[in-house]
């Protein structure tokens, strides 16, 4: 699987998070480390079990594409 990471380096370390999995971020020293901590964050993330609840019901919703993607650029 692939997820989209956004990655920028400040000051002394480098900080990412990743956008299709909201709370995997890192903090690291180098950028391969902090591909490397994200990677982990997203295997943890996608190993966590979600328990059933029987009264529970999932479902979807709508939200208006924001102005600035790239959808709206025509």
């Amino acid at each position: 699987m692939k997820f989209r990471a956004m990655i920028k380096q400040s000051g002394d370390w480098w900080i990412g998070w990743l956008i299709d999995l909201p709370g995997v971020n890192a903090q690291e020293k180098t950028r391969e480390k902090l591909l490397d901590s994200l990677k982990i964050g997203a295997e943890d993330f996608l190993k966590t079990e979600v328990p059933f609840e029987a009264e529970a019901q999932m479902t979807t919703i709508e939200v208006p594409t924001p102005e600035w993607s790239l959808e709206n650029r025509v």
